[in-house]
């Protein structure tokens, strides 16, 4: 495994303001993305993050790790299919954006439907922490940042 670079603001490559392309599914078991997963999964453990988005990489795929539970999760075309009315106002952080923080209104409450990394569909209903951390990275896969849902 090695550590990927972790692209900061401001950084010259559009990456991070960029639309994310969804997986073939069919590119999933392959050697390279299974590689790609279990770097990307280092790199955010390593950064002490709880989430990274394929973008914060440079790779425009929507591909996210999650760090929940004391366990980490690939998603693979992850989609919220369901968010709560209930929202929340907590301040975010961003390995893209080092030491800076901001407070981000985001629901309390998820569902969100993706694919493993076997392929395999997957749905998951979250709330609080994970939920936030969830809706936090796949903005990164639309091109948004936290610091565009800053609220004062």
């Amino acid at each position: 495994m090695s550590r990927l670079n972790i692209l900061t603001i401001p950084n010259r490559k559009k990456s991070l303001r960029q639309k994310s392309t969804e997986v073939n599914p069919q590119k999933i078991s392959s050697p390279e993305m299974q590689s790609f997963f279990d770097n990307l999964q280092e790199t955010m453990l390593k950064a002490d993050g709880l989430g990274l988005a394929a973008p914060q990489v440079d790779q425009l795929i929507r591909i996210i790790a999650v760090n929940m539970d004391e366990s980490t999760q690939i998603m693979i075309n992850p989609k919220i299919t369901k968010k709560s009315w209930s929202r929340n106002i907590a301040e975010e952080g961003c390995l893209s954006i080092p030491n800076i923080y901001a407070k981000v209104k985001r629901s309390k409450k998820i569902n969100v439907e993706y694919l493993d990394r076997q392929g395999q569909p997957q749905k998951l209903k979250t709330k609080n922490l994970a939920a936030r951390i969830i809706q936090h990275e796949i903005d990164h896969l639309d091109g948004i940042l936290f610091i565009d849902k800053m609220v004062h």
